[in-house]
């Protein structure tokens, strides 16, 4: 088990689903965790009197103050980020502006966060961004917009580390397939055509998402950088 005893880490989407078995993660073993919330200030709430992490609301949308969250906990050691959007449907009939936000929220915000961090991230630090398997397959109809959003974090998580590799600073993503999530229960309509595509026929477990974050965030992830770490059960295989 990583031990995580004093890193400053800050968990950007971190009140549920992924981002919660995250924080529950790296606060079991001492880290000194914050993580933000928009909309569920009630999961927040518990979650940081359940672990002792620090609640901080941020809009990942809203790039000003993203990036006052994010210097405002000063020399990270660690910056995950989770937060994410999700549009589905006919690319013909999304509304614009629900394409913008999940653009905002999915790629310009993972992008002004990993800056702003590494301006005093210390060194031998660590960028994570929770990216999708749908960066690499999208196999339905439906997801195009949601796709280029996570093609995207695959080509900015290259960039920065090539950008912050002199540093020590790894930087990666790590491509959940089907997670049972609120966005996306085990449950859920479309969970069995999901599992139709994958090898290892259930959803993933967001523990088994922490627990590979765990990793590629310790110690034993210091070469590992510029890297798609995929955990789908074969749904893109």
């Amino acid at each position: 088990m990583n031990d995580f005893t004093g890193k400053n880490i800050l968990v950007l989407g971190g009140s549920r689903g992924i981002g919660a078995a995250i924080v529950r993660r790296l606060a079991s073993t001492d880290g000194l965790v914050a993580f933000t919330y928009a909309g569920s200030r009630q999961a927040a709430e518990d979650l940081a009197s359940e672990t002792g992490a620090t609640a901080i609301r941020t809009d990942s949308a809203d790039r000003s103050e993203l990036i006052t969250t994010v210097a405002g906990r000063g020399a990270l050691d660690v910056l995950i980020v989770v937060a994410g959007a999700l549009v589905l449907g006919d690319p013909l009939e999304i509304e614009a502006d629900a394409v913008d936000h999940m653009i905002d929220v999915n790629v310009r915000a993972p992008y002004h966060a990993a800056v702003e961090a590494a301006r005093r991230m210390n060194e031998n630090g660590r960028i994570i961004v929770i990216g999708s398997v749908n960066g690499d397959r999208m196999p339905f109809a439906g997801g195009a917009a949601y796709a280029l959003t996570k093609s995207a974090v695959q080509g900015m998580v290259r960039g920065l580390a090539r950008d912050l590799g002199p540093r020590g600073i790894t930087v990666n993503s790590i491509q959940p397939g089907p997670t049972d999530s609120d966005m996306n229960p085990a449950d859920g309509p479309m969970a069995a055509t999901m599992h139709s595509f994958m090898a290892i026929k259930r959803h993933v477990r967001p523990d088994e998402v922490a627990e590979l974050t765990a990793y590629i965030a310790g110690p034993h992830g210091a070469m590992i950088t510029g890297s798609l770490q995929t955990i789908d059960g074969g749904f893109g295989a």
